[in-house]
């Protein structure tokens, strides 16, 4: 895999709107699917080949500096990126139809301990499409691959204690996803499963489902992940269920879960997606508490183009606020302190990118500093300031 960078650009972006917030940086680069702070250094995953992982020096955030980047080869893109610990792991996952079939889908594993000099120090591949939306505490990584014999992706378990060769612990799926061990597949009629996205806490995954809802599983045995409590809201709601990311401390008493529906791949027309909070004080009985929407932008309840709503929550986050990519509405700082009346505290709104119609912010994290990193689908990364971290 080549590797090479470009400068970042000294040019300001205008902003559409900005409230409780500060655009400090820009990072001119090829729009992308995640980004992921580790110490001084972001990594910034890209949703089109060639361009795999871009490398970025942010010990001064006000003057990122890339410093390294890996490719892919048509037909594949490395859209997600997690690193700890001086080890950096990138999906593998089809793109398109052309390139070369024996590139494969899968996993990455870099040693980044010189984040200037990444080096490719094992693939573990896996069949069909590859590997989607991970999670990675720098030992074990709780992925979404497919897998010959499968309908969609499922969870797996890898165990990274050598990171070179990553090893199966265990894995779960939906009963009738494993159509190649004899399963009956009764979804006939309906969109296939699809794990998209399993998150750890404790001993527990919480994994959203896309069309099929939400599961926890308890995964106290590694190599027997079994699923404790299940909430599907489709097809009442049009939207597929993106991600469910666990609050570690109780909120009004309460233990709570934020769960993003992505404003895509929609059943029918809607308004655009929006963002639940669950009370899981009983864990088997995950409840529906309140909702968060971008002010005014459900009129009426009309239905809006997809990309307009809710996509993603930044995994790492401080207290209870939280920022959230959101699409065509920038970076929302939601504050769930009472998680049954959720509020916005803070936005930026950058304008669209130079060839798009609007913003189409993907992805969001923050440093331990407090800034924050929203990179755009179609091009670049901000670097952003708030006084309410």
């Amino acid at each position: 895999m080549k590797t090479s960078f470009k400068k970042t650009s000294e040019r300001r972006k205008r902003l559409v709107s900005a409230f409780n917030t500060k655009h400090i940086a820009h990072i001119d680069c090829p729009g992308g699917g995640q980004v992921w702070v580790d110490g001084n250094t972001l990594y910034i995953g890209h949703m089109r080949p060639p361009s795999g992982t871009t490398i970025v020096d942010i010990s001064d955030p006000r003057k990122p500096r890339p410093v390294a980047r890996i490719d892919v080869p048509p037909g594949w893109h490395s859209h997600k990126v997690r690193a700890q610990d001086g080890i950096a792991i990138v999906n593998h996952e089809r793109f398109g139809s052309e390139g070369p079939a024996d590139f494969g889908g899968g996993l990455a594993v870099y040693d980044v301990a010189r984040p200037e000099e990444p080096r490719l120090i094992g693939k573990w591949t896996t069949g069909g499409k590859g590997v989607h939306r991970y999670d990675f505490d720098g030992r074990y990584a709780y992925i979404s691959p497919t897998a010959d014999g499968y309908v969609g992706n499922f969870v797996m378990i890898l165990d990274l204690a050598d990171p070179a060769n990553p090893v199966e612990v265990g894995r779960w799926w939906i009963p009738g996803q494993w159509t190649g061990g004899g399963e009956q597949y009764p979804w006939d009629d309906y969109v296939p499963p699809r794990c998209h996205h399993p998150i750890r806490m404790g001993d527990r995954l919480y994994v959203s489902y896309w069309h099929h809802g939400l599961f926890i599983l308890d995964i106290s045995d590694m190599s027997r992940p079994r699923a404790i409590a299940h909430v599907n809201s489709s097809p009442a709601f049009a939207h597929p269920t993106h991600t469910c990311l666990p609050i570690p401390q109780p909120l009004k008493g309460r233990d709570v879960m934020v769960v993003a529906d992505e404003d895509v791949a929609k059943l029918r027309p809607s308004p655009p997606s929006f963002a639940w909070i669950y009370d899981i004080t009983d864990e088997t009985n995950p409840l529906p508490i309140s909702t968060f929407q971008v002010p005014d932008l459900d009129p009426e309840g009309a239905p809006q183009p997809p990309m307009s709503g809710c996509h993603q929550p930044s995994e790492r986050f401080s207290g209870t606020i939280i920022p959230f990519a959101w699409f065509a509405q920038g970076m929302r700082l939601v504050d769930i302190a009472d998680p049954f009346a959720p509020k916005e505290v803070g936005h930026f709104l950058p304008d669209a990118p130079e060839g798009a119609d609007r913003a189409s912010s993907n992805d969001v994290t923050i440093d331990d500093r407090g800034f924050v990193y929203l990179i755009d689908r179609v091009r670049g990364v901000d670097v952003i300031e708030t006084s309410v971290l």
